[in-house]
């Protein structure tokens, strides 16, 4: 016999008053057994919660947990976090990626303090309009901070909505959140909606995985369309993406009586912020060491001349990847006038580590020689 849900579900994507109730219980029960302990979800305290929610944006759950720790440790408080330098907070983000989080988390807390007398505001409309803070990091800060009833919905809960109703709209389509929003509204549970929503969340992250879901597992798998029609590879449905470009780089290690150049990005955009050894793109059919000493000029106003390669670098972003070529070089002739960068310092190996700089240059960073930089002072 036709499950009357299954075949309601098919045609309206939506789940009936009793299936609600028991979606909702259900996946509470399985989540007070199954769920992960995290330092996060020690206390309900939203300063934690909103770290904690920050960091997971674009980042997996095992790579934010060390980082959580040591910054809950450098900053563990909302005015902790105010007081600090915009250095010291790229520097305890340094290698997470993705720094305008750390940049806006940091300037949200400045006005939370000053203008809010550092009481993070427990209502939707005022903690959304804080830099940085969207529909998502306010959902889940308003529900599992405060109780109050707000879906979420990542990636994981795309996933998990999307098998069990079959959905075919693309998860990687920007209109498709709408959609999936509107769904979760209707399942969170109004008594526990952070609970709900971290359990679904879990869910996915545990059991509804994107390969192998471990269905036999699932709290919810009885009302699983994916599952009762032998369809749960085909979701959830995506669209293709296009082939990320790839650029050629070249960046100098600048040496100026046993100092080094470093140039500080501009605080909007990508990697704003961070300090970089200085260099950029590679014109069509330039020289890698052409291109260094050409772009240290343009971005840095100084005349270098190149020494020899140190290494080649490979790094991937969202959106595109770079091919690196490093290269030491001597300072001959100018004075530093910036072109890009908002800030400069010469500055001793052994003090490199107190800057914050993008992962693409930390992978180069070990392999400097000393001899080679001291070695112009002989």
């Amino acid at each position: 016999m036709t499950h009357p849900v299954t075949k309601m579900n098919q045609h309206t994507h939506s789940f009936t008053a009793a299936d609600i109730v028991l979606i909702q219980k259900n996946l509470l029960h399985w989540y007070t057994t199954h769920r992960r302990h995290l330092p996060w979800r020690e206390s309900c305290d939203p300063y934690r919660i909103w770290v904690s929610e920050v960091m997971l944006q674009q980042t997996q759950v095992k790579t934010a947990v060390p980082y959580f720790l040591a910054f809950m440790h450098r900053f563990p408080t909302l005015e902790s976090l105010a007081r600090a330098d915009l250095d010291q907070v790229l520097k305890s983000w340094e290698g997470l990626g993705y720094y305008a989080r750390a940049r806006n988390l940091h300037k949200a807390a400045q006005q939370v303090v000053q203008q809010m007398e550092g009481r993070i505001p427990d209502r939707f409309s005022e903690f959304k309009a804080l830099p940085g803070v969207g529909d998502y990091i306010a959902s889940a800060v308003m529900s599992m901070a405060f109780n109050q009833v707000h879906a979420v919905v990542d990636a994981n809960v795309k996933r998990v909505l999307a098998r069990l109703l079959c959905m075919d709209v693309p998860v990687n389509q920007s209109s498709a959140h709408i959609r999936f929003k509107a769904i979760a509204d209707t399942l969170v549970d109004r008594t526990d909606p952070g609970g709900f929503n971290q359990a679904l969340m879990e869910l996915g992250a545990l059991v509804c995985t994107p390969a192998a879901p471990a269905c036999g597992s699932c709290p919810l798998a009885h009302l699983c369309l994916a599952l009762t029609g032998s369809r749960v590879s085909v979701f959830p449905v995506r669209l293709k993406t296009k082939k990320i470009p790839c650029h050629r780089i070249s960046t100098g290690i600048v040496i100026k009586e046993g100092k080094l150049l470093v140039t500080r990005r501009k605080l909007d955009g990508l990697l704003g912020g961070l300090w970089e050894f200085p260099g950029g793109k590679q014109k069509k059919g330039e020289s890698a060491e052409h291109a260094c000493i050409r772009e240290i000029k343009e971005e840095t106003g100084l005349d270098v001349r190149i020494v020899s390669f140190l290494t080649h670098v490979k790094h991937a972003y969202t959106h595109f990847k770079i091919e690196m070529d490093v290269f030491y070089c001597d300072y001959i002739s100018g004075t530093v006038v910036l072109d890009g960068p908002i800030d400069h310092q010469w500055i001793a190996p052994e003090n490199i580590h107190r800057l914050a700089f993008p992962t693409a240059n930390r992978k180069f960073i070990p392999l400097i020689d000393l001899s080679v930089i001291y070695g112009n002072l002989l």
